[in-house]
């Protein structure tokens, strides 16, 4: 495609290279007047009296939009103007009038925040920044788990998942470092997103930006001068962050797969996979949570299969929004048990975690003695594997280094006053208060 070519279809999609256009005029918000109109009323009835500079910071909207606003709620006679702020701009502030309209404006939608974008501008982004347009080659993954003892094999497995964008099945006993290296596969996710503020969906605010999900990235420019005048760039309704990564456990119920609405604010809040989209939705610990889990899984047929989710909101009204997370489902459990072969089968990869190799286990635990400041000591950590593990016939797994060094370094602590370096007897008394009920092969410790 030539540059004009390019550039006309920049301009046929309103995106530019960096992301959707920032809107110069209220038309170009995708956003009605009057909405505009009753979120400026908001921000006034909550702070009070402000300038274009305030105003255009709480709105992520441009000096010009704001001015266009303002101008209909003076004639509206809402707000009137309460003298000149900072930088010479005028400062403004709600009339009687203006403050019965916003608490109506309330009662309607308690969402005061930055302008949302419509939701039509929400899909597309969605689809123009999609998991499956960007690749992951197995060269970036060896990469990143380069501080990460795991077979290479298991990183060929892992790596055409992620770089597919399907969704994956990681199973296996308890302690082989399933979430673990789930977690990790968040290393992985390529490049930035925008995530807006909101989606105006059916004129409500549905809150999509988590500051616990989402890690912005820093803005090149964010002066207020900036912010009120400058044509360039985004259209700051969005933030660029970082690919989101949303991990989830035993604490997951159905109804945080659905809108949240807070009665009190009413306030609508985007679930847990909303705000995953163009990234990573981790479900750890699958089975246990307080629901069957073919509940789970059949609320995730549909977007699997079809690549959208349909969502509600409080008013009763539907709309459906792209699904497109990296899936990735870890469990301790038979994934047979768990799931009929309808949804395994939209399940692209299973992969299964076993106990280690003897020489994995000692470079894991080579690797614990380092990140603590211990003397790695070859000939204790081989007792533990060759004698102690195999008469006891416990399986080698990725924990175990860890909790063990951890339980003999309280031992330490608590004879010596401070730790010191791994001791057959410490090592003994961790290994007994570990395995309780298998005791400790040479007896009982110290």
């Amino acid at each position: 495609m030539n540059q004009s070519a390019s550039s006309l279809q920049n301009v046929t999609t309103g995106r530019t290279a960096s992301g959707p256009a920032r809107p110069g005029s209220v038309a170009e918000t995708g956003l009605e007047l009057l909405y505009l109109a009753d979120l400026l009323s908001k921000q006034l009835f909550e702070h009070g009296v402000l300038d274009l500079h305030r105003l255009s910071r709480g709105t992520a909207l441009s000096g010009a939009i704001i001015e266009e606003v303002c101008h209909f709620l003076r004639d509206e006679g809402r707000v009137e103007v309460r003298g000149v702020g900072e930088h010479g701009a005028l400062r403004f502030g709600l009339t009687d009038r203006g403050r019965a309209g916003a608490l109506e404006a309330f009662a309607r939608d308690g969402y005061a925040g930055m302008a949302p974008v419509p939701l039509e501008s929400y899909v597309r982004q969605v689809k123009a920044q999609a998991m499956s347009a960007v690749g992951i080659g197995r060269r970036e993954v060896h990469a990143a788990f380069a501080d990460t003892v795991i077979a290479p094999e298991k990183l060929d497995q892992l790596g055409p998942a992620l770089h597919s964008g399907r969704a994956m099945f990681i199973h296996g006993e308890a302690g082989t470092g399933k979430s673990f290296i789930a977690k990790r596969l968040s290393r992985l996710l390529p490049g930035s997103v925008l995530v807006p503020h909101a989606i105006l969906v059916a004129g409500k605010a549905l809150r999509c930006f988590d500051p616990a999900v989402h890690e912005p990235l820093a803005a090149s420019d964010d002066s207020p001068m900036s912010r009120l005048y400058m044509e360039d760039g985004h259209d700051p309704r969005y933030i660029r962050c970082r690919r989101p990564c949303v991990i989830t456990g035993g604490e997951l119920t159905l109804d945080m797969l659905d809108v949240q609405y807070d009665p009190a604010t009413r306030v609508h809040l985007a679930p847990v996979q909303l705000r995953a989209n163009n990234g990573m939705l981790v479900i750890d610990d699958l089975g246990r949570q307080r629901m069957e889990p073919m509940e789970l899984f059949n609320r995730w047929i549909v977007p699997l299969e079809e690549g959208h989710d349909y969502l509600t909101l409080s008013n009763g009204q539907h709309f459906q929004v792209p699904f497109d997370v990296a899936l990735v489902l870890s469990t301790n459990l038979d994934p047979l048990a768990l799931a009929d072969p309808a949804f395994l089968r939209r399940i692209g990869y299973k992969i299964r975690f076993s106990p280690l190799a003897r020489a994995e286990y000692l470079g894991i635990w080579q690797q614990e003695c380092e990140k603590q400041d211990l003397d790695f000591d070859a000939a204790l950590a081989s007792v533990l594997v060759d004698d102690w593990h195999r008469r006891a016939g416990v399986p080698l797994l990725p924990c175990h280094p860890r909790d063990l060094i951890g339980l003999a370094q309280d031992y330490l602590r608590y004879r010596e006053g401070e730790c010191g370096q791994l001791t057959h007897e410490a090592l003994s008394w961790a290994w007994h208060n570990y395995f309780g009920e298998l005791g400790d092969p040479e007896g009982e410790a110290s």
